[in-house]
């Protein structure tokens, strides 16, 4: 099976559930999936999978989507942003005054296998709301939130019978002025906003001069930036939508400079500029996909050089539970950050130093300097 850019599958891609599906595998790499995929679940789109060449078992969307028996390996926690902390309703998080995250959807178009909130797809997990009604009136009696994004899962996994009626009811409350749509759906299956004429309608009529749906889209690497993904992206912005990007640093994926580099500028050419970078977040089953955060700063550093500035952006964050900390420069003894977003408002801003260590991956490894 080798990907093709421009028809990769047809207009309707269909979930793969099953690891048997992937024929491609070994035997010993199908008995690695099995397992990772008990401990981990697996999903795709048939889309997503023709992507893949299969003759390169290093390939970047096999690494993304396809378990292996590495993600078994001990490591990290199941929350490690401590976002169960900011929990304040049923489905709603407010860890900075002006945003909150309303998690409307439990499914994913894919299961990224470095994904950040593995736990909500374990079965005894209560995190997402099958009813938004109570984050909803959370939302709307709190005026300081002008901000709301949509997450889970992917929202765009609802039927637009749902995803409609949820974006009238936010713009109905007159202190939120940006929704936003966070997902990897133009990713994983770009028919389904291409495809839909009444999702489309539904963006075109909550964006007014004074309220704006920003989609904050999950590219992580250029392979996935089909022509069915670009043309995915311009419907949205035709459809009044502000489009950004945001992808982690992963090992093997986009851990490049020069592969970085290609994604920003691409980035840039279709209207949805990258907005952050991340440190992969500590989740258990993270290991095989995390480096250090010095590696992958300077990793990051290197891919904005050359670049436009609308290209360059993007600020590189770790998403701790204290707050986003930005990492602004990395020199022979220390690590250079400061708060982007704080839990703590008063600490909105701060600088922070650290003793630089190049086998740290988390802000905890580190020791202030």
């Amino acid at each position: 099976m080798n990907p093709d850019r421009s028809n990769a599958a047809g207009p309707s891609a269909r979930f793969v559930h099953d690891t048997a599906a992937l024929a491609m595998l070994t035997p010993a790499e199908q008995a690695g999936a099995v397992g990772a995929a008990r401990a981990h679940a697996f999903r795709a789109t048939d889309y997503y999978l023709s992507l893949i060449d299969w003759s390169d078992p290093d390939d970047p969307i096999r690494r993304i989507i396809v378990p292996h028996a590495d993600e078994l390996a001990p490591w990290g926690e199941l929350d490690p942003s401590a976002e169960a902390a900011v929990t304040v309703a049923p489905g709603v998080q407010h860890k900075y005054t002006h945003t909150a995250l309303l998690l409307c959807n439990e499914l994913c178009g894919g299961h990224c296998r470095y994904c950040f909130r593995k736990r909500i797809f374990q079965a005894d997990n209560e995190e997402i709301a099958a009813d938004p009604e109570p984050g909803l009136q959370y939302i709307a009696a709190h005026p300081e939130v002008t901000n709301v994004l949509l997450t889970g899962g992917d929202p765009l996994l609802l039927s637009t019978a749902r995803l409609a009626p949820l974006l009238e009811r936010l713009a109905a409350i007159r202190h939120v002025r940006v929704i936003r749509i966070g997902t990897k759906m133009p990713a994983f299956d770009p028919y389904r906003i291409t495809g839909d004429g009444l999702l489309l309608e539904a963006i075109r009529r909550t964006c007014t001069p004074r309220r704006r749906v920003y989609v904050i889209a999950h590219f992580d690497h250029p392979r996935e930036l089909t022509d069915a993904a670009v043309a995915a992206i311009d419907s949205l912005l035709r459809a009044g939508a502000i489009c950004s990007n945001q992808t982690p640093v992963i090992r093997g994926v986009n851990d490049d400079p020069h592969v970085l580099r290609e994604l920003f500028r691409e980035l840039s050419f279709i209207g949805c500029p990258a907005y952050y970078v991340f440190q992969c977040r500590p989740t258990v089953g993270n290991r095989p996909f995390a480096i250090p955060i010095v590696t992958a700063f300077r990793c990051f550093d290197e891919a904005r050089r050359d670049i436009s500035g609308v290209a360059r952006r993007a600020r590189f964050v770790l998403s701790h539970a204290s707050g986003k900390v930005e990492v602004l420069a990395v020199d022979e003894d220390h690590i250079y950050a400061r708060y982007h977003r704080a839990r703590d408002p008063q600490l909105d801003g701060r600088f922070l130093k650290y003793h630089r260590n190049d086998a740290a991956f988390w802000l905890d490894d580190l020791v202030p300097a």
